[in-house]
């Protein structure tokens, strides 16, 4: 089979991945990124040392040369407000804050705390904000999301009795981290369908009381404190909706409403940052749907914001070679975290790329030549979730590309292990002694 490889005219390569180094081999930036508003990174699969070495540089890049002054990630929107409260200066042992309010496993990993301590030095020099736009819990409890609702009314609203049933039904099947998933949703299914609509509809009515008492919670809270309460109910709102997708076999509409909700949170954001980096999966930052095997297309985060800004959303997309990679089997749950990631499939998009360079090298794909065009767009196959391939158009999912020939697994931060729930810690203990 002949190998197919993009002109060197195509080729942007990445003299190297550490953040700290100079950044004059990133020039390609700037015509790429224009006037943007929201400039998208995404990854092949969470928790490598090289992706999240790339978002760092990227980052320090735009907010150097652009003046990027916001951070929002694929963590839960409820727990990130002790993150920016860290990166704006505030207290706290670091430690906990990457294991508690970074969620999904995403801030157990030395990487995460260097970008958390170059934010909180920007922020020092020219004001820096941390954001999640997730939903709560991991996916795995409205338990973070449900609480911080409970606290605010508790302050906004002392005449409100919202009784112990809402938050006694959500803790009967919350779980304490990503590995608790399986469990979590055995816990919801043995739930009697008489509770399921009691708590759904227990969060519609608290959202209702926000709504309709509006102007006299921001006179006694401040509008910012109100906007954040009432965020955090929208998210804790949509991750009941996906829950309850789930356990009727809906996955469809569980993908969807989950990056529904997600690009709702970053419109929030918007509403109060002027420009924003963005990390997340390929799957939710790509403009077109994501279509994988055995799982119903779903419309990404990325194709809401393409629609509602338009050329103001740039989405950085990525492709990997080999090296380690997320595990998606059921091992992973009891500590087997990464698996091979073996070399691409010829005719893939990942191949394409992969022998087009040898060392990490970015590609913009809205000015490629014809021929290169032609050769991105007849590699439809792309590595979606792991090692998992699926079908789409290249040009209309991303705007740019970035190639990394091996990834690895990230090493994980010791302190933010010893701060994490148990089953974490049971987990990275038994990957580690592997």
């Amino acid at each position: 089979m002949k190998t197919i490889r993009l002109s060197a005219d195509a080729v942007r390569p990445l003299r190297t991945l550490d953040p700290a180094a100079a950044l004059d081999d990133l020039g390609w930036l700037d015509e790429a990124v224009g006037d943007a508003r929201v400039v998208a990174i995404g990854e092949s699969a969470h928790y490598n040392r090289e992706f999240y070495e790339l978002r760092h540089r990227l980052l320090r890049y735009l907010a150097e040369r652009h003046g990027f002054a916001a951070y929002a990630m694929e963590t839960g929107f409820a727990e990130s407000w002790a993150v920016d409260d860290w990166v704006r200066g505030g207290g706290g042992d670091l430690g906990w804050i990457l294991a508690n309010g970074i969620t999904s496993l995403m801030g157990m990993w030395t990487p995460m705390r260097d970008q958390l301590e170059w934010m909180r030095r920007r922020h020092e020099r020219a004001g820096f904000a941390f954001y999640g736009i997730d939903l709560p819990g991991s996916m795995v409890s409205p338990l973070p999301g449900l609480d911080a609702v409970l606290g605010y009314l508790a302050e906004a609203d002392p005449e409100l009795r919202p009784g112990a049933a809402p938050r006694e039904t959500a803790a009967a099947f919350a779980g304490t981290s990503a590995f608790a998933a399986p469990q979590v949703m055995g816990a919801y299914a043995e739930l009697a369908e008489e509770a399921r609509d009691a708590y759904t509809a227990g969060l519609a009515d608290l959202a209702a009381r926000l709504r309709a008492r509006r102007r006299e919670f921001q006179a006694r809270t401040g509008p910012g404190t109100y906007g954040r309460a009432a965020r955090t109910l929208e998210t804790t709102i949509a991750l009941d909706l996906v829950v309850r997708a789930l356990a009727r076999g809906d996955q469809e509409t569980a993908m969807n409403e989950r990056d529904a909700a997600i690009a709702d949170t970053v419109g929030w954001i918007l509403e109060r940052e002027e420009r924003v980096v963005l990390a997340a999966h390929n799957g939710h930052v790509q403009r077109g749907p994501l279509a994988l095997p055995g799982v119903p297309a779903m419309v990404p985060m990325g194709a809401h914001l393409a629609e509602r800004l338009g050329d103001g959303y740039v989405a950085i997309g990525t492709t990997s070679g080999t090296g380690a990679i997320l595990n998606t089997g059921p091992d992973f749950y009891t500590g087997t975290l990464f698996a091979e990631l073996p070399p691409p499939e010829p005719g893939s998009l990942d191949a394409l790329m992969d022998d087009s360079h040898d060392g990490p090298f970015a590609a913009d794909l809205r000015r490629l030549s014809a021929a290169d065009a032609a050769a991105v767009r007849a590699a439809r196959r792309h590595r979606g979730l792991a090692d998992l391939y699926g079908e789409q158009d290249p040009l209309e999912s991303f705007d740019l590309l970035v190639h990394l020939p091996r990834v690895t697994a990230a090493a994980p931060d010791p302190d933010a292990v010893a701060h994490a729930p148990e089953d974490v810690r049971r987990a990275f203990t038994a990957w580690l002694s592997r």
